[in-house]
């Protein structure tokens, strides 16, 4: 069963976009697999933009359906476990048993905050307590 993380910025006014660069950038240093489910295309483009220019230093690998980069952005999800999956979609995900780690960004708006207990009372309904990181 994956692990479920909610990472809640409660001060910062980061955007989900930076800190999902930033936290893959870090992850990336163990894991070697991350794909940003997101059904939204417009958002899919603004990702990868991102991530092109989140660091000038180190270029992180990564491309809209592009399943052999470190990073792949997909409106789809993966069809392997050894994926991390952040969701930027506004439902939880149901398939929990196909993945080794579930991501969550809530960004520090009330729209975002609603959405996000939605999110974590859906996962606790199937039995998952997901942890919490307040930034």
């Amino acid at each position: 069963m994956a692990n479920i993380s909610f990472y809640l910025f409660e001060t910062s006014q980061e955007r989900q976009v930076d800190s999902a660069c930033r936290l893959s950038r870090k992850l990336l240093r163990k894991q070697s697999k991350i794909w940003w489910y997101c059904q939204d295309q417009q958002l899919q483009r603004e990702l990868d933009d991102a991530l092109w220019s989140f660091d000038p230093q180190s270029f992180i690998a990564h491309g809209i359906d592009q399943v052999h980069a470190s990073v792949c952005i997909s409106a789809q999800l993966p069809d392997q476990s050894d994926w991390f999956v952040f969701n930027f979609n506004n439902q939880a995900l149901e398939q929990i048993e196909q993945f080794s780690h579930i991501i969550e960004i809530i960004e520090n708006n009330e729209a975002a905050k609603q959405l996000g207990r939605e999110k974590f009372k859906f996962y606790r309904r199937l039995g998952i307590e997901p942890r919490t990181f307040k930034l």
